[in-house]
């Protein structure tokens, strides 16, 4: 599933990356950003937010107590329900448009050519909804069945939708007196279809056939209508936050909007090759815990997954606060992204990054309280979230510009998982009879130490590097590459031996995440999942 996921996420680095060759950071950038986060953030929030995490536990459940056809029987209901729902949404929001872009971005208005092409992508794009929305339900089930490589590297073909888009769509509608970067809109809204459909064949492999059939008085689309309604507030906080960031960044002049895009999308590459990996890997495990009621199994499950995590996204945290502005560089400065954008983006990417343990860590923890059948929680944390980012967003925005709104996500996500955790352990006993907080302090001092020796080799290597030729001086993207792979060694040298020396366990496993080939196996009605470490399983 990792390495499904790295495919996915390359991918989407190089969309970023076509992105900035094409268009930089500027005010057609801007008006993508604003109307992709549209329907972008229902996706984040309701299709591969709640409405995964309210699907996958009943579909467990029915699939542990009345069979696999009775569990298929309501992966029809929900697809059909889903059509009726979401696609009135859809036709809402292509009609409400311009409220909608004059709401999220209320500096748009004052120009109208901007205001109108981002209208028109908003439109375009506002059917992406229906496609994700069925594609998270596919994942969710084919995970539940056993199956993990083909629901995790479907989302490569969005972004290859994209890349291609780049190239082949946008001089297309150039050539229409449209805005060139309104091809990508259309790219990504035939990406989401795409993303979709290749997961079929794998669910027909299954045996799974679709029936049209609809009834919301069903006992399985009852419960996840009473997951989802709570679940979509409870896991808001990041989106919405997101969200907030956007309006006041459209008040920060063009490039804000999207230096804030570029340095999330950065920030994602770990959160989503790994973090988002074992959230979805957890999910599937503890639900059958949770409907077999075994809470201990349940609690050792998440541990494993939370120490699993931290590991990864510290290292990635603390690697990223040293390499930001080398990895710019290296990634988006060509074409139309210009050494400024690249100090710009890197300072947002920093404050990002402060924040991706607890990014992470919320997308294994928020779930698990829907397995419980536990929705308050969930929702009190993303409503002390969302206040607490508002707040900070208000008092940075004036001292530190468009990165303080980077700054206050990461705190309000921070806020988010303390909740979750300390609420958590209520329910589920403390994880400290598992070793989580000494397994903590051996991974941040291991992560840290690694960091420290990553920012201090580039600082070192790069001066050496440039007096080596003239064409690789301090300032050449040649340098850049070589002094970044180098310290990015010694960093990783670093916490090899400070892992086999503290003995941390997660050091292995994750390796194994990254450098052992997938293996697929299929898994019977019958079989028991792993019950301590879901995350070991390739």
């Amino acid at each position: 599933m990792g390495i499904a996921t790295f495919f996915s996420r390359i991918a989407g680095l190089v969309r970023e990356q076509t992105f900035a060759y094409l268009f930089g950071a500027g005010i057609w950038t801007d008006t993508f950003n604003v109307a992709f986060r549209i329907p972008n953030l229902l996706r984040d929030l309701f299709a591969e937010g709640a409405m995964s995490a309210a699907f996958v536990p009943t579909f467990n459940s029915v699939l542990e107590k009345e069979g696999r056809q009775k569990a298929f029987k309501l992966t029809n209901l929900t697809f059909c329900a889903i059509f009726i729902v979401v696609g009135i949404l859809t036709v809402l929001g292509i009609i409400f448009s311009p409220f909608i872009v004059s709401t999220l971005a209320p500096e748009f208005t004052s120009n109208p050519e901007k205001f109108e092409a981002t209208v028109t992508m908003t439109r375009i794009m506002f059917p992406f909804l229906l496609a994700v929305s069925w594609a998270a339900i596919a994942m969710g089930m084919l995970n539940s069945l056993g199956e993990f490589f083909i629901p995790a590297v479907a989302p490569v073909f969005l972004n290859l939708s994209m890349i291609a888009a780049g190239w082949l769509i946008c001089p297309i509608a150039k050539s229409y007196d449209y805005p060139a970067i309104t091809g990508m809109a259309i790219g990504a809204m035939l990406g989401g279809l795409i993303q979709f459909a290749v997961q079929l064949p794998a669910l027909f492999r299954h045996g799974y056939k679709f029936r049209w059939v609809l009834n919301f008085q069903d006992p399985g689309i009852q419960r996840i209508i009473k997951l989802i309604i709570p679940g979509t507030v409870g896991l808001a906080a990041t989106q919405v936050n997101i969200a907030i960031s956007t309006i006041l960044a459209t008040s920060q002049g063009d490039g804000a909007v999207s230096w804030l895009s570029y340095a999330f999308r950065v920030m994602q590459l770990p959160l989503g090759l790994f973090g988002v990996a074992v959230a979805q890997a957890t999910l599937p495990v503890i639900s059958r815990q949770a409907a077999g009621n075994d809470r201990e199994a349940m609690s050792q499950t998440l541990a494993s997954s939370l120490r699993l995590s931290s590991f990864i996204n510290l290292f990635a945290c603390f690697a990223i606060l040293a390499l930001a502005e080398p990895a710019v560089r290296i990634l988006f400065q060509h074409g139309r992204f210009t050494p400024e954008d690249t100090l710009a983006t890197a300072l947002a990417l920093r404050a990002y990054a402060s924040g991706l343990l607890f990014f992470s860590l919320i997308k294994v923890m928020g779930p698990a309280f829907y397995t419980l059948d536990e929705t308050k929680t969930p929702v009190i944390a993303s409503i002390s979230a969302v206040a607490v980012n508002i707040i900070l967003n208000l008092a940075l925005i004036k001292p530190l510009g468009y990165w303080g709104l980077a700054l206050g996500t990461s705190i309000g996500a921070m806020v988010n998982a303390v909740i979750l955790f300390y609420k958590l352990q209520h329910r589920l006993g403390s994880f400290n009879r598992f070793g989580l907080t000494a397994a903590m302090l051996k991974i941040l001092a291991a992560t840290s130490l690694s960091g420290l020796v990553m920012w201090q080799s580039f600082i070192r290597l790069a001066p050496i590097v440039a007096s080596i030729s003239d064409s690789v001086s301090i300032d050449s993207l040649l340098n850049a590459i070589i002094t970044m792979t180098l310290a990015l060694i010694a960093g990783s040298l670093a916490i090899t031996a400070v892992s086999t020396l503290l003995k941390i366990e997660e050091a292995g496993k994750a390796g194994d995440m990254l450098m052992r080939r997938l293996r697929r196996r299929k898994v019977s009605d019958s079989s028991a999942p792993e019950t301590s470490k879901p995350c070991d399983r390739e």
